[in-house]
């Protein structure tokens, strides 16, 4: 009997999606690659076969997390959709997109608390990541008011607290499951624009 072909690819995947399960459950820094490999139902040398080490797993994860978040902004632009509904429409997907991948996240916020997203040989600069959120944020504030939406001066501050606002609900409820992420986003949305609209309350001086 022929030995059984095994899907490259497809070994790849699952192995990477175990590291982000042990990563999640036991910490990446209690995390060997052994344990990856029981994860995964496989030997330690088959890891190897397709990673180079525990960083190269946990790089290839938030790579995979980038490039969906890249897939996200790249969607924000619709021709005739007002800039108020194409930012609850991003503000939903960014909500979705981390609902969607709730062990990655643990990892993430564990990997913030221990400091290790500093420095040139972080797996995700998260610096880049905030300023990219900000500023399409920013963008479509700035839209929204030029179209008679939201008051003038609207931008860069408005957005840092947007994207303040889902990060706490993430942390939130990423220590207590009982809070609904998936159903927050048109929440955040009204909650931080509510003091922004044409009609509504001036800023302060």
């Amino acid at each position: 009997m022929a030995p059984k072909r095994v899907d490259r690819s497809a070994r790849r995947e699952e192995i990477l999606s175990a590291a982000v399960r042990v990563f999640a459950r036991q910490g990446f820094a209690a995390t060997r690659i052994e344990d990856v490999a029981a994860e995964a139902g496989i030997a330690k040398g088959s890891v190897y076969l397709s990673f180079n080490s525990r960083d190269d797993l946990l790089a290839a994860a938030f790579a995979r997390l980038a490039e969906r978040s890249d897939g996200v902004l790249g969607h924000i632009t619709a021709p005739g959709v007002p800039a108020v509904e194409r930012l609850t429409c991003l503000v939903r997907s960014v909500v979705a997109m981390l609902a969607d991948e709730p062990d990655l996240t643990r990892v993430m916020v564990d990997l913030w608390a221990a400091g290790r997203h500093r420095g040139d040989a972080a797996p995700l600069d998260m610096a880049t990541v905030y300023r990219e959120y900000r500023g399409a944020v920013a963008g479509l504030l700035r839209e929204a008011a030029d179209e008679g939406d939201l008051r003038p001066g609207v931008g860069e501050p408005e957005a840092t607290v947007v994207v303040g606002a889902i990060e706490g609900c993430l942390v939130q409820w990423l220590m207590d499951p009982g809070v609904p992420l998936a159903g927050l986003a048109d929440t955040v949305v009204e909650v931080c624009l509510s003091g922004l609209r044409a009609d509504g309350p001036p800023s302060r001086p």
